[in-house]
């Protein structure tokens, strides 16, 4: 059973930054694309994009956020990562972590191909 937990969220202020993670269980995080997305409030909650990564570790981002997001695994631990800088508060939203389970390739747009498997989220809440 693959499970995916993320942690790290939490009130940061406007500048800051955080580093959030993503263990997996069940599953390999060197297997396929991995990424994470996120949903706005403001956006009608829409989940996006933001960054992936595949199987051979090459990141790529949404093409509005790639100076301040950067996206990394930590193989003996099974863990993703996204590290974010000069926090906004249109950063402010739930991130998941995503894995594609099927293609080792990723999008070139900070998102996996598919997306089978999903986290709950941790919220990320930026006020100035």
């Amino acid at each position: 059973q693959v499970q995916l937990v993320e942690s790290g969220g939490g009130s940061v202020q406007v500048g800051g930054s955080l580093t959030l993670a993503c263990e997996a269980s069940g599953y390999s995080v060197t297997s396929s694309c991995m990424a994470w997305f996120r949903g706005r409030a403001g956006a009608g909650n829409a989940r996006e994009g933001v960054a992936s990564i595949d199987a051979d570790g090459s990141p790529s981002y949404a093409y509005y956020l790639k100076d301040r997001f950067t996206i990394s695994r930590d193989n003996a631990k099974n863990t993703l990562y996204l590290h974010i800088s000069n926090l906004t508060p249109e950063d402010t939203a739930m991130y998941y972590c995503v894995a594609d389970g099927v293609n080792k390739a990723g999008g070139y747009d900070g998102s996996c191909l598919e997306k089978n498997y999903w986290g709950h989220g941790t919220q990320v809440t930026v006020s100035s």
